[in-house]
């Protein structure tokens, strides 16, 4: 689907990759998600969300042009350097952080994997599920909440749909507000 990192490319779309990424971590951090759809906001929660909403864009830039298709790539090498950085935050060492990373890489492509095949087919409790096993795995009991996040995960692709490329191409993106 898209490459891991291309670390020693240089990124001719640094403001506009910039730009796009703070728009895109900005929305993974409305606090409706943790206040009250309870995703946990804890790292692994916040891990989550923008996980979703990288996929969401990854999801919308894939069918774009082939400048879109790149930047996505520019966008896919920063958010994995930005996995890399928090890691290193919550005092993961040199040796450690390899590992978590291939393991977080692995979590992100199985999680796209999962939410895309459920959008396809318009499914919105195999979505659901994916969510609810992805972001609650130790939950016991449902999860209420999560069709108010399958939802809004819904009305974001069809919001990015609804974009032009163009918009992407300048660095803006636009989320629907969660609520």
């Amino acid at each position: 689907m898209f490459k891991f990192l291309r670390l020693f490319r240089r990124n001719s779309n640094r403001e506009v990759t910039d730009s796009l990424y703070e728009a895109i971590v900005a929305s993974a951090r409305q606090p409706v998600f943790y206040s009250q759809w309870d995703v946990p906001d804890t790292p692994i929660g916040r891990y989550e969300m923008l996980s979703i909403h990288m996929f969401l864009f990854l999801q919308r830039a894939s069918s774009g042009s082939d400048a879109l298709v790149h930047l996505s790539q520019d966008l896919t090498d920063e958010f994995f350097k930005d996995v890399d950085h928090s890691l290193r935050e919550l005092g993961i060492g040199d040796a450690g952080v390899p590992k978590r990373m291939k393991k977080l890489a692995k979590m992100f492509y199985g999680r796209a994997d999962s939410y895309a095949r459920a959008l396809a087919a318009e499914d919105k409790e195999a979505l659901e599920a994916a969510l609810s096993r992805n972001i609650m795995p130790q939950r016991d009991t449902p999860w209420p909440q999560v069709g108010h996040l399958a939802s809004y995960i819904e009305r974001a692709t069809k919001s990015l749909a609804s974009q032009e490329d163009s918009e992407f191409l300048s660095g803006r993106i636009n989320f629907p507000v969660a609520e």
